[in-house]
């Protein structure tokens, strides 16, 4: 699924044939305008603010094109202004700034092409910082176990009530049949042995949310937040060793909050076919010359709390066996391998597997065995460079 930022792109679509047959038909836009999509969100964080333009894309598409060589700048009504430049996949301001209550900021965008927006004018939402983001065991609505996220927050002035969620994940993965030799393919084509590299044993995985999680509090008596912001199932094996989250929460203002649940219900269709089709979601943004100039997109200005956390599986799990890995990582053994035990049952040919890095070498007693690649080698499903952040 395409980022959720990212559908509030023009989709024109004209009709889809149905029939009977189960052959697949390719879904195609037969009609399709360019527009300028703007992801840009700032807040009363001092630092140096970032505004993402791409250009909008066809259903079939899948990737978007980024709109560069654009002058963009905000300003606000006390007569300063805040330079972006571009920075390749996005636009970065040229100096660390942050919103300032009662203050009124608007986004201006001069494309290359000599095309001008501009956002209405906006102002920050209240400041609520997050109380607390505590890890729990818990059963989700299907009764299943694992581990809950959950964000506290409360406004004793009972302003705030809409509020906007994102996370980013971090995880230690230790490949669990990770050994001290390690088999090569040498210059002659044949099978060498040598020493394993310790950088393949340890690694760091990281997911960022892809959902909009929002939370409308204007029907309870107080102001206060208790949202389950992430679940993970116990099973999951990025909370085997040790899990970080980083949980930011933003304060909206109603026509943004409105703006993003709009969006929300068009992204999460459960069918293309269903009433409900993705096309363009009005936000704050409007062409200055040509109003045939298409625009989608919201600048928002909103206050932010940032808050991390970690834990280790022990500390929620005690003396419980940790979820299964990644992949199956039982070892195996190949039939045309001399130094393998009798019998061996595994098709194909291990010199190819190992070529395409399929599978990684594993000594068990006397006898060599094989497991799959990220059993072995932990580089194949995340990066070995711990992260600056990261505490043990």
């Amino acid at each position: 699924m395409k980022n959720y930022k990212l559908y509030s792109i023009l989709f024109l679509f004209s009709a889809f044939i149905l029939n009977s047959c189960t052959e697949a038909y390719p879904l195609l836009t037969n009609t399709y305008e360019e527009a300028l999509v703007v992801e840009a969100t700032i807040t009363n964080e001092l630092k140096n603010q970032e505004i993402k333009l791409t250009k909008s894309a066809k259903f079939e598409d899948e990737k978007y094109l980024t709109e560069s060589g654009a002058e963009v700048y905000i300003t606000d009504n006390s007569g300063n202004r805040y330079d972006f430049e571009d920075q390749s996949d996005k636009y970065v301001s040229t100096v660390a700034f942050q919103a300032a209550p009662g203050t009124q900021y608007q986004l201006h965008i001069n494309t290359k092409d000599g095309r001008t927006f501009e956002s209405s004018p906006e102002t920050l939402s209240t400041v609520t910082p997050m109380q607390s983001v505590k890890a729990a065991i818990e059963k989700d609505k299907d009764d299943k176990r694992g581990v809950s996220i959950r964000v506290n927050s409360f406004d004793p002035t009972n302003k705030s009530h809409y509020y906007r969620y994102e996370y980013e994940e971090t995880y230690k993965v230790v490949a669990p049949k990770w050994v001290p030799t390690k088999a090569f393919i040498n210059q002659n084509g044949g099978l060498t042995f040598g020493q394993n590299d310790p950088n393949t044993k340890t690694c760091y995985g990281n997911k960022k949310s892809t959902d909009l999680l929002l939370l409308n509090t204007t029907d309870l008596k107080e102001d206060r937040v208790d949202y389950l912001a992430r679940f993970i199932s116990d099973q999951d094996y990025i909370i085997t060793t040790r899990y970080s989250i980083l949980v930011k929460q933003y304060v909206e203002s109603l026509a943004a909050f409105n703006y993003y649940s709009t969006l929300k219900k068009i992204s999460g269709s459960a069918s293309l076919l269903s009433p409900t089709q993705p096309g363009i979601v009005l936000g704050n943004l409007k062409s200055t010359k040509n109003p045939n100039d298409k625009i989608v997109g919201y600048f928002d200005v909103a206050s932010i709390s940032i808050e991390r956390i970690y834990f280790n599986y022990n500390d929620l799990f005690l003396g419980e066996p940790p979820p299964p890995f990644y992949t199956d990582c039982q070892e195996f053994c190949y039939a045309n391998y001399p130094f393998s035990p009798d019998p061996c049952t595994h098709s194909g040919g291990y010199f190819d597997d190992l070529e395409m890095n399929n599978i990684t070498y594993y000594l068990n007693g006397a006898f060599y065995y094989w497991v799959y690649s990220p059993c072995g080698d932990c580089t194949t499903i995340a990066s070995n460079v711990k992260p600056t952040f990261w505490v043990d």
